[in-house]
């Protein structure tokens, strides 16, 4: 098996990934701090301005499975793929009008989570964990295809898999245990670096191979590139509830609640879109590799279209280096994942539920193991379940995700929604959004809801998360009548005011080199 191997992609992989290694464990010194509080292990201290948030975010939310599956999808379906690049551009306007918003609160009254958040403003303990729980069910298959992006890379340069994986693994829980999100926040720097050196040199030289993209988008099989009429309301509807959905995730929390101030974010919600940017480029990638003749493997299906695209194009050396760019671009998400819903467990499950009085260091002690169990699961996963059941798995992550929208973002604008209604609601999504799931074998995202003659295919989790709002609504107006007033305490008052109000004005941080926007 040795004899397959790429020897000379796999060099320049492994002094990339060794370089990976020395920084992630490097990153605990990095604008130093005493680990063993949460708030330092879990958010760096709230201290990120706008560049490094910028590549922490980007970073986050543009995985090794992004550039992996979205040309994958374009390779296997045509124009149906590029749903990605309007759902990105869609959800910055969402994060424009909620996340500073919901920054300043957790930043004046010190959450972690966005179940702290929903803890308090419902006072129910148990509403959030429910909230927390779906945001670790949705978040673990997502660190799992981490892994798999990884898998495939190692696999088209020869390597044998499991053992590869398992020290992968290893990698990642060392520096996520010893630095926490300053690991992943100072791997982002780089990660993007050579994210964007290899898209930039891909849709640049494939293109002259190939004999340019006139050339390329003459040869595509007929309305590949072009969106079938009967796909337009299941297009619409999944990039749009995929933007909804998109900064529920703990992930994208953790990496908001960790920037400075609320112009950070701000800041960020106006910067972003240049990713979409990079997403349309590496989209185009599934176009090229349909005319390169890249064939689908047995095990990996098209998810194969990139990785099989770049050995075949460039010499042994690039292709080290960009398989490096998707390793190192799975890496840093699958990072961030892990610690936010570790973050999870510690603050609404362990403090909440097993030990309401945990002192600060204990919280990040938890964290910190449940980190390394969270890993453990999402490797288990991936080498011991089938492929497709944890791809299939991680679509239905979305669909949840999105039944916490009215917990954690219309309580941001409103008192005037009953914590029972909420309840409710969410369960009756999580329930009808599974069902779906489950009539179609867990094969997709869209469900034909056929009735009045006519059939509607939507994204399944807009589908539930409207039957969701609907018995919020219907709730929360019962309760009115039945006597149910919001709460109109002299703290509830001063928590009104903590939406608005500006952080404190001493400095997050005396050192000139941190200061925001570095």
């Amino acid at each position: 098996m040795l004899a397959s191997v790429e020897w000379g992609a796999l060099s320049v992989f492994i002094v990339i990934g060794g370089l990976v290694t020395v920084t992630g464990i490097v990153a605990a010194r990095w604008r130093r701090a005493k680990l063993d509080n949460l708030e330092e292990w879990g958010l760096a201290g709230r201290r990120f301005g706008t560049v490094v948030t910028w590549f922490l975010v980007g970073g986050d939310l543009y995985t090794a499975y992004t550039f992996v599956a979205v040309p994958a999808l374009v390779f296997g379906k045509g124009g149906i793929g590029l749903f990605a690049i309007p759902y990105t551009i869609v959800v910055y306007p969402i994060v424009l009008l909620t996340m500073p918003r919901l920054w300043q609160v957790a930043r004046n009254r010190g959450y972690v989570t966005g179940s702290d958040f929903v803890r308090d403003r419902f006072d129910s303990r148990f509403l959030a964990l429910m909230v927390a729980l779906t945001g670790i069910v949705a978040t673990m298959p997502y660190i799992a295809l981490q892994m798999y992006g990884i898998e495939v890379v190692l696999a088209q340069m020869g390597v044998p898999v499991d053992a590869s994986l398992w020290v992968a693994f290893a990698i990642l829980a060392v520096f996520t245990y010893v630095s926490g999100l300053r690991a992943p926040a100072l791997l982002a720097l780089v990660k993007d670096a050579i994210i964007w050196v290899t898209v930039l040199v891909c849709v640049i030289y494939i293109p002259i191979r190939l004999g340019g993209y006139g050339t390329i988008f003459r040869k595509l099989p007929a309305g590949t590139a072009t969106l079938p009429g009967t796909s337009s309301a299941a297009y619409a509807s999944l990039f749009f509830g995929s933007a909804l959905a998109l900064f529920l995730y703990p992930h994208a929390l953790t990496g908001v609640f960790s920037a400075q101030s609320q112009k950070v974010v701000k800041r960020n919600a106006a910067l972003l879109p240049a990713y979409s940017f990079l997403l349309g480029l590496i989209a185009l990638l599934g176009f090229m590799a349909i005319v390169a003749g890249v064939k689908p493997s047995a095990k990996f299906g098209g998810n194969v279209a990139v990785p099989a695209l770049i050995d075949k194009m460039f010499p042994s050396g690039f292709a080290g280096f960009a398989f490096a760019a998707i390793a190192v671009g799975a890496l840093v998400p699958a990072s961030v994942m892990s610690i936010a819903a570790a973050n999870l467990f510690s603050r609404n499950v362990w403090r909440d539920f097993i030990r309401r009085h945990a002192e600060p260091r204990e919280e990040a002690l938890v964290s910190r193991v449940v980190s390394l169990l969270v890993k453990v699961g999402a490797l288990v996963f991936i080498l011991y379940l089938p492929t497709t059941d944890v791809i299939n798995f991680q679509l239905a992550g979305g669909v949840w995700i999105l039944q916490t929208l009215p917990a954690v973002l219309f309580s941001l604008y409103t008192r005037w929604l009953n914590r029972w209604a909420v309840l409710a609601g969410w369960a009756v999504g999580m329930g009808w959004g599974t069902y779906m799931l489950a009539k179609i074998h867990f094969a997709g995202s869209a469900y034909d809801l056929g009735g009045l003659g006519s059939h509607w295919t939507w994204y399944i989790g807009l589908y539930a998360v409207l039957a969701n709002v609907v018995v919020v609504a219907v709730g929360t107006a019962l309760a009115y009548l039945l006597g149910w007033r919001p709460r109109t305490t002299i703290a509830e008052a001063e928590y009104e005011e903590q939406l608005t109000s500006r952080p404190p004005t001493e400095p997050l941080d005396l050192d000139p080199q941190t200061a925001e926007g570095v």
